[in-house]
């Protein structure tokens, strides 16, 4: 496994691979664990050469988040990717990645300011903007995402799309821990009662969906139930919605592929997660 520092490096070390090898990306802010490990496993399995990116993007934390004390573990990080067959790593500085004068930004209009975008203004920008760089740099053909973050996926999708760019997301299953929490970097932050209660998001979630296998397609009366068991856990929800799979639309009434969306702060820390409520 080699480690580069500088855009010029990875260029130049993935220059000849792309010629003859499929390249599979899997971007990271690091702190990594097993949802972030399944994505280089199956990168591994599905491409030629496994890049695999750490960096933590300045550009998508408004001023009072948690830039400053977001988890790093940079070693163990290291040895993980070994460990997982990771071929290339690239973990480059914000020099690098923003240089003096940089005044360059990717928007998404549309799907960057509903959701998490509503209340993270300008975090789909930094998303969008880093992503595009990396693409750029590593020129991958597939890209490996997990599904917890759902929304950034349909906008990285979107500027794929619009942009045409030759490379493909492919969607990954949400990586839970036995009692169902979605795995995150964040969860560290959690004290061990807030942990417990932290549960509360795929209780709501799962009610939602037995609610709607037993006929119940309201979206009011199923965000309704969900706001119970969250304020039942002492979670301060931030939004839950229901939602069009494809375009992130709200939905008054549950259709296929209508997924539940939601954003909850246990204690300090806000967590992010969905469900899909009809096939």
């Amino acid at each position: 496994m080699q480690i580069y520092k500088t855009v010029a490096e990875i260029r130049e070390a993935l220059a000849a691979e792309a010629l003859h090898k499929k390249i599979g990306f899997v971007p990271t802010m690091g702190a990594l664990h097993k949802g972030h490990l399944s994505l280089v496993e199956k990168c591994h399995l599905e491409s030629d050469l496994t890049v695999v990116s750490i960096y933590i993007n300045p550009a998508q934390f408004r001023p009072q988040e948690d830039l400053n004390r977001y988890p790093r573990n940079f070693e163990k990080d290291i040895d993980l990717l070994r460990n997982y067959h990771a071929d290339l790593v690239f973990t480059p500085d914000n020099a690098q990645m923003y240089p003096e004068g940089y005044c360059t930004w990717v928007t998404v209009e549309g799907l960057s300011d509903i959701l998490c975008g509503a209340s993270r203004p300008g975090h789909f920008r930094g998303v969008s903007t880093i992503v595009l760089k990396l693409i750029h740099i590593v020129q991958p053909k597939l890209m490996f995402m997990g599904m917890k973050d759902y929304q950034q996926i349909i906008v990285l999708e979107k500027m794929i799309e619009d942009l045409n760019l030759d490379t493909k997301i492919v969607r990954c299953p949400i990586v839970r821990e036995p009692d169902g929490l979605a795995m995150s970097s964040r969860n560290l932050y959690l004290s061990s009662e807030e942990r417990q209660r932290a549960t509360c998001l795929i209780k709501a979630l799962k009610k939602a969906q037995m609610m709607v296998n037993e006929g119940c397609l309201s979206s009011s009366i199923l965000i309704s139930e969900a706001e119970n068991i969250i304020k039942q856990a002492d979670g301060k929800i931030d939004y839950i919605k229901i939602v069009d799979g494809s375009t992130l639309q709200e939905l008054a009434e549950v259709h296929s592929g209508a997924r539940m969306m939601l954003a909850v702060y246990i204690g300090n820390t806000r967590l992010i997660d969905n469900l899909e409520l009809l096939p």
